[in-house]
């Protein structure tokens, strides 16, 4: 199912439930799917928050937040309680986040982008919202997994270079990683934001790609009432596994276990 058919299908969409234990439980959340109801999105009709409370019978309370288009690993509280001792945890990145997205160009050595970002207001939402916030800081390590060039143009040269990146945010601001992978001249694909329109209709077009090619893999922590390390991992999706085969990256180059 396409990403922007997910949220409209009247068909229930049954979650993959990638840990649960009585204090959390953990989603991949599809890409395309809203987390939890807004009252900017009226026409929608699937939520993880809705669907995952009706598929395990029980109230849940969202830790932290994907992007509509952003899919993988979403981990939410099974009670206000134990939401409000944790929801810190995140606050203060005592949680390691691991992504993976596909970005135009070669990348060709890992780094750390320490670059600020102003605030990114929404047009709707933050109408009446003050436009002169200083800059936050907001770091990203980043590290080439992969790459792949295609035999199609989308400008004077004959052919078009990708990157596999693997990316662990430090700092929690919107839209971080794509707004940095911009800022280094290599979008993510799929991106209508910050992205690059002639590469995201290339995917489109050639190899049936219609979702923001950016996936939260994992998830680790140490579990603040076992004191275990947990580690989280979401599967990659179709559109992602497919994108895998056509470019010829068969093995496990990322930590993420590829569904079956």
């Amino acid at each position: 199912m396409l990403e922007q058919e997910i949220a409209r299908s009247s068909e229930p969409v049954e979650l993959e439930i990638v840990y649960q234990d009585e204090y959390f439980v953990a989603v991949n959340k599809p890409a395309g799917m809203l987390v939890h109801r807004s009252w900017l999105d009226k026409h929608e009709t699937q939520f993880v928050m809705q669907t995952l409370r009706d598929q395990i019978g029980q109230h849940v309370f969202p830790l932290h937040r994907l992007d509509r288009p952003t899919s993988g690993v979403l981990v939410f509280a099974l009670s206000s309680e134990v939401a409000s001792q944790v929801m810190p945890m995140f606050a203060e990145h005592k949680m390691e986040k691991t992504y993976h997205a596909i970005v135009r160009g070669w990348i060709e050595e890992e780094g750390v982008l320490d670059y600020a970002l102003k605030v990114e207001l929404d047009k709707i939402a933050d109408k009446f919202a003050s436009q002169e916030k200083e800059a936050q800081e907001a770091v990203t390590e980043y590290k080439p997994l992969a790459k792949v060039e295609v035999p199609y143009s989308t400008g004077k040269f004959p052919t078009t270079r990708y990157c596999l990146v693997e990316m662990k945010p430090k700092t929690g601001r919107k839209h971080q990683l794509r707004r940095h992978m911009a800022h280094l001249r290599h979008p993510i694909v799929g991106d209508t934001t910050h992205g690059d329109g002639k590469h995201n209709k290339l995917y489109r077009t050639e190899f049936d790609s219609h979702r923001l090619l950016l996936h939260a893999s994992e998830l680790r922590f140490v579990h603040p009432f076992t004191d275990q390390e947990i580690v989280m991992t979401a599967n990659l999706d179709e559109t992602w596994q497919q994108l895998f085969t056509r470019f010829e990256w068969d093995e496990p180059i990322i930590g993420a276990v590829r569904s079956r």
